[in-house]
């Protein structure tokens, strides 16, 4: 027997269902999955909606449609590695064996890259730290630290060419001997640089 509850999401969440299917048509390109979408946005909206009903059903049901195709967009860059067996019984031969000057090559590359974001200032260093290893959104790295979007763009623009003149030799970015002279320290206020002696 239909419970309240159940007569509230028809009213305020199935009446969408038009304006869902075609969302999910625009936004995601695997037509087989519309279906399966569509009924696992219904899932989660039953499922947290039972909980605490949202002030806003059409506005929670299309950011609950984001977030799922965003999981499975991040699903799906996952890359499964799963023991193949015994390489010589299979006549596959490692062309591409990992030679000692090729991993002291790549282990010196990764200290240097360690040194650029070391180099970094604090703030900076965060803000690089947060979009590009962790691959958060430019609005949650601001709510995060607390600081403007606009802010954080350009703790990012700073990041990304200091870690480049370390990494390539950038203007200024090393005096004689491979110390810097001076480091970058941008203000939080107006995201305005200023040098400063080490």
């Amino acid at each position: 027997m239909p419970t309240e509850f159940d007569a509230w999401f028809v009213r305020e969440v199935l009446v969408h269902e038009r304006a869902l299917a075609l969302f999910l048509q625009r936004h995601w390109p695997h037509r087989d999955e519309w279906h399966d979408l569509r009924q696992e946005v219904y899932a989660r909206v039953y499922e947290a909606a039972g909980r605490v009903r949202p002030d806003a059903p059409k506005a929670f049901l299309f950011t609950t449609a984001r977030h799922l195709m965003t999981d499975r967009l991040r699903r799906s860059r996952v890359v499964s590695i799963e023991p193949v067996g015994d390489f010589e019984s299979s006549n596959v031969y490692l062309i591409d064996e990992v030679s000692p000057e090729r991993w002291t090559g790549t282990r010196q590359a990764l200290k240097r890259v360690v040194e650029a974001l070391d180099r970094l200032p604090d703030r900076c260093r965060e803000v690089v730290w947060l979009r590009r290893v962790e691959e958060l959104p430019q609005k949650a790295v601001a709510a995060r630290l607390g600081i403007s979007e606009k802010t954080v763009e350009k703790h990012l623009a700073k990041g990304m060419r200091l870690i480049a003149d370390h990494l390539y030799g950038g203007d200024d970015a090393h005096a004689p001997g491979g110390r810097r002279n001076a480091r970058f320290v941008m203000d939080e206020d107006d995201g305005h640089d200023r040098q400063q002696a080490d």
